[in-house]
């Protein structure tokens, strides 16, 4: 197996149908990295992220900022991912109590979209547009898959409201949700899922705005962010660091001035997203979405 040939099967979303596939293809990259990079390079402000260096067939592309702490190794991933399977077909009737379980739910979820992003950088400068949407749908995809791996049914699509004037229904506006969660016909949950939150904070929190006030409704909206870090631009060529994309001005805003979400969930959590007032009190890691909160709206 070379980079190419991992990056043709990240391309091809019929690798992507059900969540085993997502576990194979993590589990070829991670086999793929732990023998044939050119080099692992070290982020320069924040240690515990990496780039990985691809050799000659790959280009010597250098991939996106990886967290060293979350990301799996091949024989760690090897085990974990059985037990991340484990988890999420019992999670309605066991819930997993030590820390270390929940590190797997939270670290096999990165270990497994990060395998996808790393292989996706490998592609050629001109189609980079192109591997970031693949990238974004395959998230999409794999959260939904892993709700429904716990026997919640979870799908994308389109919600049509009804605007009501003077109690007649005078036309009806189109709402494309990445997650929709239902019971009895009823909508239980609306979600956002993005790799990351950069342009997109704002349109979340006035989503939720526009949709409640036209419903007249109060449906509980949540937000599943990967990360919120990219490749810092560096004076030096060969210097790497990250540099984080989210804006704790904006998120603490809209929570304060207009309406809070109903749960804020990453896989990689920025360290003030842990101390600092009000972000520490809507941002969880996301093994709290599977284990506690996604039952409390159902």
């Amino acid at each position: 197996m070379n980079i190419k040939k991992i990056l043709d099967k990240a391309l091809d979303k019929n690798n992507f149908q059900n969540l085993q596939g997502y576990i194979d293809f993590a589990q070829h990259y991670l086999d793929f990295v732990s023998e044939h990079l050119q080099a692992v390079i070290i982020s320069q402000n924040e240690n515990y992220y990496n780039f990985y260096q691809y050799d000659k067939q790959g280009n010597f592309q250098i991939t996106r900022p990886i967290n060293s702490n979350l990301m799996y190794k091949t024989d760690t991933f090897s085990v974990a991912n059985k037990k991340f399977i484990e988890m999420l077909i019992n999670m309605r009737d066991v819930k997993p109590t030590l820390e270390i379980e929940r590190q797997i739910l939270n670290n096999a979820t990165y270990t497994i979209q990060q395998s996808i992003g790393g292989a996706l950088d490998a592609i050629e400068g001109g189609k980079s547009n192109f591997a970031r949407k693949i990238n974004g749908d395959l998230f999409e995809n794999l959260i939904r898959l892993i709700i429904n791996e716990t026997g919640i049914k979870a799908k994308a699509g389109i919600v049509k409201v009804p605007v009501i004037i003077d109690n007649i229904e005078e036309f009806k506006m189109n709402y494309q949700h990445d997650l929709i969660i239902e019971n009895l016909d009823e909508i239980k949950l609306i979600g956002s899922i993005k790799t990351s939150s950069k342009d997109r904070i704002d349109k979340i929190f006035i989503d939720k705005f526009l949709y409640n006030k036209l419903t007249e409704k109060d449906t509980p909206h949540i937000a599943i962010f990967l990360h919120d870090v990219q490749r810092k631009n560096a004076r030096k060529e060969n210097e790497y660091g990250v540099s984080g994309t989210f804006l704790p001005g904006h998120f603490k805003g809209y929570t304060i001035k207009l309406n809070p979400l109903d749960g804020v969930y990453y896989c990689d959590i920025r360290p003030s997203m842990k101390t600092e007032k009000i972000l520490k009190d809507h941002i969880k890691t996301f093994d709290n979405l599977l284990i506690d909160d996604i039952w409390k709206f159902l």
